[in-house]
C-alpha cells in the first residue's frame, strides 16, 4: 500500500528556469516519485512520494549530486 507524502524542501541553489529543470530532471525519474514542483521564488521545490518506495535520504543524495543540496534548518 501507497504511503505517500508531500513535502517541501528548501533548495536555496535554485535561481532559474535551468534549476527547475535539473530538479525536475533528478527527481522526477526516481521510483515512487508522484510529482516534483519547484518554485524560484520562494526557493523550494515541493515533492509527492511514495515514502515506502523513496527514502529522504535519497531525494537529499540525488538534489546534491545534481548540485542543489537541501537546507538545513
Amino acid at each position: 500500500m501507497a504511503n505517500t507524502q508531500e513535502i517541501v524542501l528548501s533548495v536555496p541553489d535554485v535561481s532559474c528556469e535551468h534549476c527547475v529543470r535539473a530538479i525536475y530532471g533528478a527527481l522526477g525519474g526516481l521510483h515512487g516519485v508522484e510529482a516534483v514542483n519547484t518554485d524560484i521564488p520562494s526557493k523550494t521545490v515541493r515533492l509527492r512520494y511514495d515514502a515506502e518506495e523513496l527514502p529522504m535520504a535519497k531525494i537529499e543524495e540525488v538534489l546534491d549530486d545534481a548540485g542543489y543540496p537541501v537546507a538545513r534548518e
